[in-house]
């Protein structure tokens, strides 16, 4: 999975699954004894049986992504299951509407984003970016650095960040057996991850989080666009990559270091130059371009984004381009755990369990935006630990219940900051797998993860409940 820990783990030290697995079953059957244990604890009397049900779920479904006893995508498919089966037998629920979150729009928006990432990434459109870009930074290692990041930050809007990160990396590793200063191979190797996770903010299809965020909305009748999302995600996400490149250059002390770019003219020498791979290039980027200009444009022309999806699916398979093996590889785990998590937010929103728990917090009478300082640092607290999807997931229906207590709160506020903070959660090397991916060459210590961690881990919430609340008072 995308965002879980055992992924980062597998990354960093070939994470040993036959102890894994004489273990595992034991912590499965630790968070059921738990999970029961809290709903009894946690439930009140006037609940009825569908609320038990439902409250049991979430602390099971939580407790196996905190642990991940088994892959968060198989929480996703569990969670499904599990509420058509139980919820089926009561006979007064509607169970359609768990099924149907396999074909939610941003489900569909989601697919069409990873055909595009699979083609960009087949045609080595991504290396094309870096190769006209790169020429551009200079000779000075600091600015290198500073246009290595925003690439990565860019093609993470639109490809898996883990993809990004291994792709830059194994761009930039050439430099390293050039590069004697240790400071600056760190400037680089801690940059790159920091970016890619960060770069998710810009785009719905960019983090997981973000489409949870949005479905959620959705669910109750309010609809964000793709220009919508970007005007937030874009500007807080270049900010944060530029602060910490800024925050990389104060620690590292690169001053006017200057840098070889030959790395570049090896890339251009290593390209393709056949006639058919031109033209696989050029049907992407027209597809690429149709695409997002029909995304961004979706609220003038009136064409569902998730409709929109259906033309990277359709014309880089009718070219050619995606074949059935390319389509065994795309990221279905991701979209498991989505349609799981909207799932469990219909659920809790159904079952008014948020709304329950949502008047307990209000007994304390927390100002309103205090509150939403709570939930961003929150969100990057479980993010650290635990699968940021499954995260979002948990806070985000709880947030949407706010509405019912404070007459003027936004629910786009609350949601949009909550998905937005989830890409916040670097603290760890098993924090997120571009982390991981990074750690696994052995050039960087895990306290050297530290700094930027709780950089962004407190100054990204800031950042984002800024920008959100002054575009919310704008325009939303």
């Amino acid at each position: 999975m995308s965002d879980s820990r055992g992924y980062s783990l597998k990354q960093i030290a070939k994470y040993p699954f036959i102890y894994a697995r004489n273990t595992k079953i034991g912590i499965f059957l630790m968070c059921i004894a738990i999970a029961t244990g809290l709903t009894f604890f946690l439930g009140d009397d006037d609940f009825v049986r569908t609320q038990y049900i439902v409250l049991f779920l979430l602390f099971f479904s939580m407790l196996l992504w905190f642990t991940e006893a088994i892959p968060p995508f198989a929480v996703g498919i569990f969670i499904v299951g599990y509420l058509i089966f139980f919820m089926g037998r009561e006979g007064t629920m509607d169970v359609h509407q768990y099924v149907q979150t396999w074909s939610d729009g941003v489900i569909w928006l989601f697919l069409g984003g990873f055909f595009l990432a699979e083609a960009m990434r087949k045609t080595r459109l991504d290396i094309r970016l870096l190769i006209i870009t790169a020429p551009r930074f200079g000779d000075k290692a600091k600015y290198i650095i500073l246009g290595l990041m925003f690439v990565t930050a860019i093609l993470s809007m639109v490809m898996s960040n883990t993809a990004t990160t291994a792709m830059m990396l194994a761009t930039v590793t050439p430099l390293f057996s050039k590069i004697d200063n240790k400071a600056l191979q760190k400037a680089f190797l801690l940059g790159i991850p920091t970016a890619a996770a960060i770069g998710g903010m810009g785009t719905i299809i960019g983090s997981a989080p973000n489409a949870i965020a949005v479905g959620a909305l959705e669910a109750i009748g309010i609809k964000i666009s793709f220009l919508q999302w970007m005007s937030v995600g874009v500007p807080v996400a270049l900010l944060l990559t530029f602060m910490t490149w800024k925050l990389l250059l104060n620690k590292y002390k690169l001053g006017e270091l200057k840098l070889s770019t030959d790395f570049i003219k090896d890339l251009e020498r290593n390209k393709d130059h056949k006639k058919e791979e031109k033209l696989q290039k050029r049907i992407v980027l027209i597809v690429l371009t149709l695409t997002i200009f029909l995304w961004l444009t979706s609220q003038w022309t009136g064409i569902p984004v998730a409709a929109v999806s259906g033309i990277p699916i359709v014309a880089l398979t009718m070219m050619g381009i995606i074949d059935a093996d390319d389509v065994r590889k795309l990221p279905w785990d991701t979209l498991m755990l989505v349609a799981g998590g909207l799932a469990l937010g219909i659920a809790l929103q159904e079952q008014e369990l948020a709304l329950y728990f949502i008047s307990k917090i209000t007994v304390f009478d927390f100002n309103v935006y205090l509150l939403l300082v709570l939930f961003s640092l929150l969100t990057v607290a479980l993010s650290n630990f635990m699968s940021n999807t499954a995260a979002t997931t948990i806070l985000v229906p709880v947030a949407i219940s706010l509405i019912s207590i404070y007459g003027d709160v936004n629910p786009v506020l609350f949601t949009m900051v909550i998905g937005l903070s989830a890409s916040c959660a670097l603290l760890l090397p098993v924090s997120t797998p571009p982390n991981a991916i990074v750690y696994s060459t052995g050039l960087v210590e895990q306290s050297e993860f530290r700094l930027a961690g709780f950089f962004i881990g407190f100054t990204g919430p800031l950042v984002i409940i800024l920008w959100t609340l002054l575009l919310t008072f704008l325009f939303f």
